[in-house]
């Protein structure tokens, strides 16, 4: 997966460049440009790529702000930025839905001109399907996050529990509870590819 900190090469860990950000705040550069790409990738998926820009730049600023209470026992600071996106995401919660609803009615993907990976290779080609927008527009907010963060983020479980401040557990059912909400909108079809699904215990 790319932008992952472990792919760059001789760089420091998220911690140790968010750590030293704090006595030198131009290196927290170093975590923008390591993250900002797949954060706007993910946001721009579920929102459109005019609200990824605005979100992307506030989950930055956000961070940057609270960089002082980083736990750097946590090495990668992904779940972490994904946490705050998920928050700021959620303000957008109806505008999501009704991309889901509009491509359901017209088949026609608001985001379909993006440069991005569909689905992040996580989600199999029914993912354009009408039946599934439908259905990813009725699963609840915390279902979603849950889901997508798994799918399109590709967070481990545990990642996706830190991201949300959620039990694991709780994210083990959601998930499952997600899943099995678009099976029956897709017929029992998988949503998930089987490559994906069979390594989910991830964590």
């Amino acid at each position: 997966m790319e932008d992952r900190p472990e792919a760059v090469a001789a760089g420091l860990s998220d911690a140790a460049e968010i750590e030293s950000s704090l006595q030198h705040p131009e290196q927290f550069a170093a975590i923008f440009d390591r993250y900002a790409g797949q954060i706007y990738r993910y946001v721009a998926r579920r929102l459109g790529s005019t609200a990824a820009d605005d979100i992307v730049a506030d989950v930055f600023l956000t961070a940057f702000d609270r960089r002082g209470r980083y736990h750097t026992a946590q090495a990668s600071a992904r779940p972490w930025l994904y946490g705050i996106t998920t928050k700021l995401i959620s303000r957008h919660r109806r505008s999501e839905a009704r991309m889901y609803r509009a491509l359901a009615r017209t088949g026609v993907d608001p985001v379909a001109d993006l440069d991005v990976d569909r689905v992040a290779s996580a989600v199999s080609a029914a993912a354009a399907g009408r039946q599934l927008a439908a259905a990813l527009a009725e699963l609840s907010q915390g279902d979603r996050h849950v889901l997508l963060l798994f799918a399109w983020a590709d967070l481990r479980y545990e990642e996706i529990a830190t991201a949300l401040g959620i039990p694991i557990g709780t994210v083990r059912s959601r998930l499952h509870r997600a899943r099995t909400t678009l099976r029956k909108a897709l017929g029992d079809t998988n949503p998930l590819d089987p490559s994906k699904e069979a390594t989910d215990e991830r964590s």
